[in-house]
């Protein structure tokens, strides 16, 4: 009997745990994901001789990081499913030391909750439904997105290698890319960037002007 109802129960992460640690992200921590259309833009600007990659006109637009669960990677859901809800993530996250909103281990249990929410409604109304809901404000806020420091430290205390911060930034890059919805700290620096090349508002040619002065 307990055999048949971990699958529907929180104790699924008995199973998932051995998969997702065997598939589990071995690059560094800190190296951030960079998305390959923005990539294939940035290599057209700097050569000019270089051929832009095919498109297809039929192609669904696609869509700059995450909004709702069907925006993550099979990665992101099998981590959500994976949580043993231990809580050591929350437990060293900074953020939430110093009182902030932000709880990694809110964010694995919204998103499974979520994706529990979009399973039920593909079962109920077919796999084109909307039932006008998404994984970002109805379950996790900008509030706690912006919270986060990108430190790692709840991805290196996870016991099955599990990873918050993906689903964070992913869900960062949908406010900033889609939604141009990113503080007005940022927004500053990314207005600086766009038209001196550094987050300082001083221009290109007066970089050096220090090494003149008294």
């Amino acid at each position: 009997m307990f055999l048949n109802y971990v699958p529907f129960s929180k104790h699924f992460h008995i199973l998932l745990s051995f998969p997702n640690v065997w598939y589990s992200n071995l690059e560094k921590k800190g190296k951030f994901t960079n998305l390959e259309s923005v990539t294939n833009e940035v290599k057209l600007m700097l050569d000019p001789s270089a051929v832009p990659p095919p498109v297809d006109p039929n192609a669904a637009p696609q869509r700059f990081g995450a909004k709702d669960v069907r925006d993550l990677t099979w990665k992101n859901l099998m981590d959500s499913y994976s949580c043993t809800e231990c809580g050591r993530c929350t437990s060293v996250c900074p953020a939430n030391i110093t009182g902030k909103a932000l709880s990694p281990r809110k964010i694995m249990m919204d998103t499974r909750d979520r994706l529990e929410e979009v399973g039920k409604n593909i079962d109920m109304h077919g796999p084109d439904h909307d039932d006008g809901k998404s994984l970002l404000n109805d379950y996790i806020t900008p509030e706690e997105l912006w919270a986060c420091t990108t430190c790692n430290a709840c991805v290196q205390a996870c016991p099955v290698n599990i990873d918050p911060l993906s689903i964070i930034v992913d869900m960062r890059r949908y406010l900033v890319m889609e939604q141009s919805a990113a503080p007005a700290e940022l927004n500053g620096m990314f207005t600086k960037i766009e038209n001196n090349g550094a987050p300082w508002q001083f221009s290109p040619a007066d970089r050096m002007n220090w090494v003149n002065q008294d």
